[in-house]
C-alpha cells in the first residue's frame, strides 16, 4: 500500500512540474482578463448556482484593432459553487476587426493570446493566433487541453486585414518571427 501512495505522489508532483514548464514556455504577450458581457442560465439548480453560458470580450494584446468574443460553459451546482468542477471544453469564438489594425510586436504562428484554467489542476483553455500570409488574414483558434489528454473540441475565427478609413492595411506576414 505504501508503494502505491509513493507512486501516486510522484505522479502528481511530476504532473505539476510538467504543467509549470508548459505554462512558462508560451508567448509572453498575453491578453489581460476578458470583459464579461453577459451570462445566460442553461440549467436551473435548486439550492445551488445554475449552469450558465458566459460571453466574454477580449482585445488582442499585440494587434490593436482586433477583438474576440468567446462563450464558455460554466458549471453550477455544488462543485461549481466551490470551484472544483471540471468545466466543459465546448467553447465558441468570433474575432473581428474593430478599428485600424496595428501590430505592436512580432509573433510566431500559434502564439498564445489568452489562457485560462478550466479545472482545479490540469485543464486550460487557450486562444492562439496565426497568420494566413497568402490571404493576409489573422487566424484565431480556441481549444482546451489537459496534460494527459487533449480535446478535439475547438473553434476557429478569421480576421481579414482590411483598410480602415484611408489606412493602408498592414501585411501580417511582415510581423511573423
Amino acid at each position: 500500500m505504501k508503494n502505491w501512495v509513493k507512486k501516486t505522489r510522484k505522479l502528481i508532483v511530476g504532473s505539476i512540474f510538467i504543467a509549470t514548464l508548459a505554462f512558462g514556455s508560451t508567448s509572453m504577450a498575453q491578453a489581460e482578463e476578458p470583459d464579461l458581457i453577459f451570462k445566460k442560465s442553461t440549467v436551473w439548480k435548486f439550492l445551488a448556482p445554475d449552469h450558465k453560458l458566459a460571453v466574454y470580450a477580449i482585445d488582442d494584446p499585440i494587434i490593436e484593432g482586433v477583438a474576440c468574443h468567446f462563450t464558455v460553459p460554466e458549471k453550477g451546482g455544488v462543485s461549481g459553487f466551490f470551484g472544483v468542477a471540471e468545466e466543459l471544453s465546448d467553447i465558441s469564438l468570433a474575432c473581428r476587426q474593430v478599428g485600424p489594425i496595428e501590430f505592436t510586436e512580432k509573433f510566431e504562428q500559434g502564439d498564445v493570446m489568452y489562457r485560462k484554467k478550466r479545472s482545479v489542476l490540469f485543464k486550460k483553455m487557450r486562444i492562439v493566433r496565426g497568420c494566413d500570409a497568402k490571404r493576409n488574414t489573422l487566424v484565431y483558434l480556441v481549444y482546451s487541453d489537459k496534460i494527459i489528454e487533449g480535446s478535439p473540441k475547438n473553434s476557429t475565427s478569421t480576421v481579414p486585414i482590411m483598410p480602415w478609413g484611408n489606412q493602408v492595411p498592414a501585411r501580417c506576414e511582415d510581423y511573423l518571427e
